[in-house]
Protein backbone atom coordinates (compact mmCIF):
# COMPACT_ATOMS: atom_id res chain seq x y z
CA UNK A 1 0.00 0.00 0.00
CA UNK A 2 1.25 3.42 -1.36
CA UNK A 3 0.80 6.49 0.82
CA UNK A 4 2.57 9.60 1.38
CA UNK A 5 3.68 8.51 4.61
CA UNK A 6 4.71 5.28 2.80
CA UNK A 7 6.79 7.51 0.47
CA UNK A 8 8.00 9.98 2.95
CA UNK A 9 9.77 7.47 5.04
CA UNK A 10 10.71 4.62 2.83
CA UNK A 11 8.61 2.21 4.39
CA UNK A 12 6.54 -0.14 3.21
CA UNK A 13 3.15 -0.30 5.11
CA UNK A 14 1.56 2.95 6.48
CA UNK A 15 2.55 2.01 9.77
CA UNK A 16 4.09 3.66 12.77
CA UNK A 17 4.84 2.28 16.01
CA UNK A 18 4.50 5.78 18.61
CA UNK A 19 7.23 6.57 20.69
CA UNK A 20 6.25 4.53 24.49
CA UNK A 21 8.19 5.21 27.68
CA UNK A 22 9.92 1.94 28.69
CA UNK A 23 8.58 0.46 25.83
CA UNK A 24 10.31 2.24 22.64
CA UNK A 25 13.63 -0.14 23.01
CA UNK A 26 15.42 -0.87 19.96
CA UNK A 27 13.73 -5.00 20.13
CA UNK A 28 10.16 -3.34 19.59
CA UNK A 29 11.75 -0.87 17.15
CA UNK A 30 13.69 -3.43 15.02
CA UNK A 31 10.87 -5.71 14.56
CA UNK A 32 8.45 -2.88 13.37
CA UNK A 33 10.65 -2.16 11.11
CA UNK A 34 11.33 -5.44 9.69
CA UNK A 35 8.04 -6.27 9.39
CA UNK A 36 7.43 -3.37 7.04
CA UNK A 37 6.17 -0.53 9.43
CA UNK A 38 8.37 2.37 11.13
CA UNK A 39 9.83 1.74 14.61
CA UNK A 40 10.66 3.94 16.90
CA UNK A 41 13.27 4.57 19.89
CA UNK A 42 11.61 6.45 22.74
CA UNK A 43 14.82 8.65 23.42
CA UNK A 44 14.31 9.92 26.75
CA UNK A 45 14.07 6.27 28.03
CA UNK A 46 17.76 6.32 27.71
CA UNK A 47 18.96 8.20 30.81
CA UNK A 48 22.10 10.17 29.00
CA UNK A 49 22.81 10.78 25.02
CA UNK A 50 25.76 7.85 25.15
CA UNK A 51 22.94 5.73 26.25
CA UNK A 52 20.65 6.41 23.09
CA UNK A 53 23.62 6.68 20.85
CA UNK A 54 24.43 2.87 21.82
CA UNK A 55 20.60 2.28 21.54
CA UNK A 56 20.29 3.74 18.17
CA UNK A 57 23.56 1.41 17.21
CA UNK A 58 21.49 -1.45 18.99
CA UNK A 59 18.67 -0.81 16.35
CA UNK A 60 20.99 -0.56 13.50
CA UNK A 61 22.28 -4.12 14.37
CA UNK A 62 18.74 -5.68 14.29
CA UNK A 63 17.44 -4.13 11.15
CA UNK A 64 18.62 -2.53 7.88
CA UNK A 65 14.70 -0.85 7.75
CA UNK A 66 14.32 3.14 8.20
CA UNK A 67 13.75 3.41 12.02
CA UNK A 68 13.77 6.53 13.78
CA UNK A 69 13.71 8.51 17.26
CA UNK A 70 11.25 10.13 19.65
CA UNK A 71 11.97 12.73 21.33
CA UNK A 72 9.49 14.67 23.69
CA UNK A 73 9.81 18.47 24.68
CA UNK A 74 8.25 18.97 28.27
CA UNK A 75 9.36 21.09 31.17
CA UNK A 76 11.78 20.24 33.91
CA UNK A 77 13.32 20.34 36.74
CA UNK A 78 16.57 19.30 35.30
CA UNK A 79 16.34 19.48 31.59
CA UNK A 80 17.00 16.45 29.67
CA UNK A 81 20.41 16.92 27.02
CA UNK A 82 18.59 17.79 24.17
CA UNK A 83 21.94 18.91 22.14
CA UNK A 84 23.52 15.29 23.20
CA UNK A 85 20.25 13.66 22.18
CA UNK A 86 19.86 15.61 18.80
CA UNK A 87 24.02 14.73 18.09
CA UNK A 88 23.50 11.11 19.48
CA UNK A 89 21.02 10.71 16.28
CA UNK A 90 22.30 13.02 13.60
CA UNK A 91 25.86 11.33 14.09
CA UNK A 92 23.70 7.72 14.65
CA UNK A 93 22.75 7.87 10.75
CA UNK A 94 18.51 8.45 11.62
CA UNK A 95 16.41 10.10 9.46
CA UNK A 96 13.52 10.07 10.68
CA UNK A 97 12.50 11.70 14.13
CA UNK A 98 9.10 11.40 16.22
CA UNK A 99 8.71 14.71 18.32
CA UNK A 100 6.43 15.54 21.17
CA UNK A 101 5.36 17.72 23.74
CA UNK A 102 6.65 21.70 23.32
CA UNK A 103 7.66 23.46 19.50
CA UNK A 104 10.40 21.42 18.47
CA UNK A 105 11.44 24.61 16.38
CA UNK A 106 14.60 25.30 18.26
CA UNK A 107 15.97 21.63 17.43
CA UNK A 108 14.42 22.12 13.29
CA UNK A 109 17.38 23.45 11.80
CA UNK A 110 19.79 21.13 13.15
CA UNK A 111 17.62 18.15 12.00
CA UNK A 112 16.81 19.45 8.86
CA UNK A 113 20.27 20.09 7.65
CA UNK A 114 21.13 16.50 8.51
CA UNK A 115 18.21 15.17 6.04
CA UNK A 116 16.19 14.27 9.01
CA UNK A 117 12.42 14.15 8.57
CA UNK A 118 10.51 15.38 11.44
CA UNK A 119 7.26 13.83 12.52
CA UNK A 120 5.44 16.16 15.44
CA UNK A 121 2.50 14.94 17.97
CA UNK A 122 -0.30 17.00 17.81
CA UNK A 123 -3.69 16.89 19.60
CA UNK A 124 -5.77 19.75 17.62
CA UNK A 125 -5.57 21.06 14.01
CA UNK A 126 -4.34 24.50 15.57
CA UNK A 127 -1.20 23.04 16.65
CA UNK A 128 -0.81 20.78 13.81
CA UNK A 129 -0.86 23.70 11.53
CA UNK A 130 1.86 25.25 13.71
CA UNK A 131 3.93 21.85 13.41
CA UNK A 132 2.95 22.68 9.63
CA UNK A 133 4.30 26.58 9.49
CA UNK A 134 7.87 25.69 11.44
CA UNK A 135 9.18 23.54 8.73
CA UNK A 136 7.92 19.77 10.08
CA UNK A 137 7.62 17.43 7.26
CA UNK A 138 4.40 15.31 8.80
CA UNK A 139 2.38 15.35 11.88
CA UNK A 140 0.47 12.51 14.02
CA UNK A 141 -3.09 13.80 15.30
CA UNK A 142 -3.65 12.21 18.48
CA UNK A 143 -7.44 12.20 19.07
CA UNK A 144 -8.80 12.02 22.43
CA UNK A 145 -8.90 7.70 22.79
CA UNK A 146 -5.36 7.71 22.57
CA UNK A 147 -2.88 6.60 26.15
CA UNK A 148 -1.20 9.39 27.59
CA UNK A 149 -1.53 12.95 26.70
CA UNK A 150 -4.51 13.50 24.54
CA UNK A 151 -4.33 17.41 25.23
CA UNK A 152 -7.37 19.55 26.94
CA UNK A 153 -9.72 19.75 24.06
CA UNK A 154 -11.50 15.96 24.36
CA UNK A 155 -11.72 15.59 20.44
CA UNK A 156 -12.02 12.49 18.84
CA UNK A 157 -11.02 11.05 15.99
CA UNK A 158 -13.83 10.74 13.99
CA UNK A 159 -14.22 14.79 14.37
CA UNK A 160 -10.53 15.58 14.75
CA UNK A 161 -9.08 13.32 11.70
CA UNK A 162 -11.52 15.14 8.63
CA UNK A 163 -10.54 18.38 10.55
CA UNK A 164 -6.82 17.69 9.95
CA UNK A 165 -7.46 17.11 6.53
CA UNK A 166 -9.42 19.96 5.29
CA UNK A 167 -7.04 22.49 7.17
CA UNK A 168 -3.25 20.92 6.56
CA UNK A 169 -0.84 20.24 3.33
CA UNK A 170 1.47 18.16 4.99
CA UNK A 171 0.76 14.29 5.29
CA UNK A 172 -0.52 13.27 8.92
CA UNK A 173 -1.08 9.83 10.64
CA UNK A 174 -4.25 9.18 12.66
CA UNK A 175 -2.86 8.28 16.40
CA UNK A 176 -5.22 7.02 18.94
CA UNK A 177 -7.69 4.12 18.90
CA UNK A 178 -5.65 2.31 16.04
CA UNK A 179 -5.59 -0.94 16.64
CA UNK A 180 -6.20 -3.08 13.45
CA UNK A 181 -7.06 -3.04 9.38
CA UNK A 182 -10.74 -1.57 10.45
CA UNK A 183 -8.54 1.37 12.01
CA UNK A 184 -6.29 1.70 8.98
CA UNK A 185 -9.26 2.05 6.23
CA UNK A 186 -11.26 4.56 8.72
CA UNK A 187 -7.85 6.75 9.21
CA UNK A 188 -7.57 6.70 5.28
CA UNK A 189 -10.96 7.29 4.14
CA UNK A 190 -10.60 10.45 6.95
CA UNK A 191 -7.86 11.69 5.15
CA UNK A 192 -5.23 10.50 7.05
CA UNK A 193 -1.96 8.99 4.92
CA UNK A 194 -1.44 5.78 8.05
CA UNK A 195 -1.85 5.12 11.63
CA UNK A 196 0.16 5.64 14.65
CA UNK A 197 -0.35 2.28 16.96
CA UNK A 198 1.12 2.76 20.86
CA UNK A 199 -0.91 0.42 23.04
CA UNK A 200 -1.57 -2.21 20.64
CA UNK A 201 2.26 -2.51 20.11
CA UNK A 202 2.92 -3.20 23.69
CA UNK A 203 0.67 -6.64 23.36
CA UNK A 204 3.24 -8.27 21.05
CA UNK A 205 5.74 -10.65 21.62
CA UNK A 206 8.64 -8.62 21.08
CA UNK A 207 7.78 -5.32 23.33
CA UNK A 208 10.77 -5.55 26.29
CA UNK A 209 7.59 -5.14 28.61
CA UNK A 210 7.16 -7.74 31.62
CA UNK A 211 4.31 -9.96 30.97
CA UNK A 212 2.15 -8.43 33.38
CA UNK A 213 1.71 -5.58 31.28
CA UNK A 214 0.50 -7.06 28.41
CA UNK A 215 -1.81 -9.75 30.85
CA UNK A 216 -3.35 -6.18 31.96
CA UNK A 217 -3.86 -5.52 28.42
CA UNK A 218 -5.51 -8.32 27.25
CA UNK A 219 -7.84 -8.05 30.33
CA UNK A 220 -9.09 -4.56 30.04
CA UNK A 221 -11.96 -3.61 28.69
CA UNK A 222 -12.44 0.01 26.64
CA UNK A 223 -14.17 1.13 29.83
CA UNK A 224 -10.82 0.52 32.00
CA UNK A 225 -8.64 4.07 31.42
CA UNK A 226 -8.82 6.74 33.36
CA UNK A 227 -8.33 10.52 32.86
CA UNK A 228 -5.66 11.24 35.43
CA UNK A 229 -4.01 15.12 36.25
CA UNK A 230 -6.80 17.20 34.62
CA UNK A 231 -6.33 19.50 37.39
CA UNK A 232 -2.75 20.46 36.45
CA UNK A 233 -4.12 20.46 32.47
CA UNK A 234 -1.31 17.92 31.77
CA UNK A 235 -4.28 14.98 31.10
CA UNK A 236 -2.99 11.61 30.94
CA UNK A 237 -5.57 8.95 30.13
CA UNK A 238 -3.92 5.73 31.87
CA UNK A 239 -5.08 2.10 32.54
CA UNK A 240 -6.65 1.61 35.79
CA UNK A 241 -4.57 0.14 38.89
CA UNK A 242 -4.85 0.89 42.75
CA UNK A 243 -1.66 3.43 42.31
CA UNK A 244 -4.53 5.50 40.02
CA UNK A 245 -7.23 4.98 41.85
CA UNK A 246 -5.36 7.06 44.99
CA UNK A 247 -4.18 9.46 42.26
CA UNK A 248 -7.99 10.54 41.43
CA UNK A 249 -8.83 10.36 45.57
CA UNK A 250 -6.01 12.80 46.10
CA UNK A 251 -7.45 14.72 43.05
CA UNK A 252 -11.04 14.66 44.41
CA UNK A 253 -9.75 15.49 48.49
CA UNK A 254 -7.61 18.60 47.59
CA UNK A 255 -9.39 19.87 44.76
CA UNK A 256 -8.32 22.76 42.70
CA UNK A 257 -5.05 23.46 45.08
CA UNK A 258 -3.15 19.98 43.85
CA UNK A 259 -0.18 20.44 43.20
CA UNK A 260 2.81 18.42 41.36
CA UNK A 261 4.10 17.67 44.77
CA UNK A 262 0.92 15.49 45.74
CA UNK A 263 1.02 13.12 43.22
CA UNK A 264 4.11 12.41 42.75
CA UNK A 265 4.24 9.36 44.14
CA UNK A 266 1.97 7.95 41.66
CA UNK A 267 3.09 9.32 38.62
CA UNK A 268 6.99 10.29 39.73
CA UNK A 269 10.03 7.16 38.32
CA UNK A 270 6.11 4.70 37.64
CA UNK A 271 7.27 3.43 34.31
CA UNK A 272 10.55 0.96 35.02
CA UNK A 273 8.31 -0.52 37.86
CA UNK A 274 5.54 -0.90 35.79
CA UNK A 275 7.32 -1.64 32.51
CA UNK A 276 10.49 -3.44 33.13
CA UNK A 277 9.00 -5.41 37.19
CA UNK A 278 5.55 -6.40 36.70
CA UNK A 279 4.02 -3.93 39.43
CA UNK A 280 0.41 -3.26 38.14
CA UNK A 281 -0.20 -1.12 41.07
CA UNK A 282 2.54 1.19 41.12
CA UNK A 283 0.97 4.25 39.60
CA UNK A 284 -0.10 5.46 36.38
CA UNK A 285 1.17 4.41 32.98
CA UNK A 286 -0.25 5.11 29.60
CA UNK A 287 -2.98 3.04 27.76
CA UNK A 288 -5.78 4.01 25.36
CA UNK A 289 -9.21 3.01 25.18
CA UNK A 290 -8.02 1.00 21.98
CA UNK A 291 -7.50 -1.97 25.24
CA UNK A 292 -10.48 -3.19 24.67
CA UNK A 293 -9.78 -4.12 20.64
CA UNK A 294 -6.80 -6.21 22.24
CA UNK A 295 -7.63 -10.09 22.54
CA UNK A 296 -3.97 -11.33 21.76
CA UNK A 297 0.05 -10.77 21.80
CA UNK A 298 1.36 -11.83 18.49
CA UNK A 299 4.22 -11.23 16.82
CA UNK A 300 4.67 -7.45 15.61
CA UNK A 301 5.34 -9.62 11.98
CA UNK A 302 2.01 -11.20 12.56
CA UNK A 303 0.29 -8.10 13.68
CA UNK A 304 1.39 -6.16 11.03
CA UNK A 305 0.52 -8.45 8.13
CA UNK A 306 -2.86 -9.06 9.97
CA UNK A 307 -3.67 -5.52 9.83
CA UNK A 308 -2.53 -4.77 6.44
CA UNK A 309 -4.09 -8.26 5.06
CA UNK A 310 -7.89 -7.38 6.47
CA UNK A 311 -7.58 -3.57 5.34
CA UNK A 312 -6.98 -5.02 1.68
CA UNK A 313 -10.06 -6.89 2.21
CA UNK A 314 -12.02 -4.41 3.48
CA UNK A 315 -11.23 -1.59 0.72
CA UNK A 316 -11.61 -4.50 -2.31
CA UNK A 317 -14.32 -6.66 -0.92
CA UNK A 318 -16.68 -4.60 1.35
CA UNK A 319 -15.87 -1.42 0.33
CA UNK A 320 -15.38 -1.22 -3.60
CA UNK A 321 -19.12 -3.73 -3.89
CA UNK A 322 -20.40 -0.76 -1.86
CA UNK A 323 -19.33 1.65 -4.49
CA UNK A 324 -20.82 -0.51 -7.69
Amino acid sequence: MKTQITELFGIEHPIIQGGMHYVGFAELAAAVSNAGGLGIITGLTQPTAEKLAHEIARCKDMTDKPFGVNLTFLPAVTQPDYPGYVRAIIEGGVKIVETAGNNPLPWLTSLKEAGVKVIHKCTSVRHALKAESIGCDAVSVDGFECGGHPGEDDIPNFILLPLAAEALKIPFVASGGMADGRSLVAALAMGASGINMGTRFIATQEAPVHQNVKDAILRASERDTRLVMRPLRNTERVLSNAGVERLLEKERTIGAEITFDDIRDEVAGVYPKVMLQGDMDAGAWSCGLVAGLIHDVPTVKELVDRVMKEANTLIRDRLATMAA
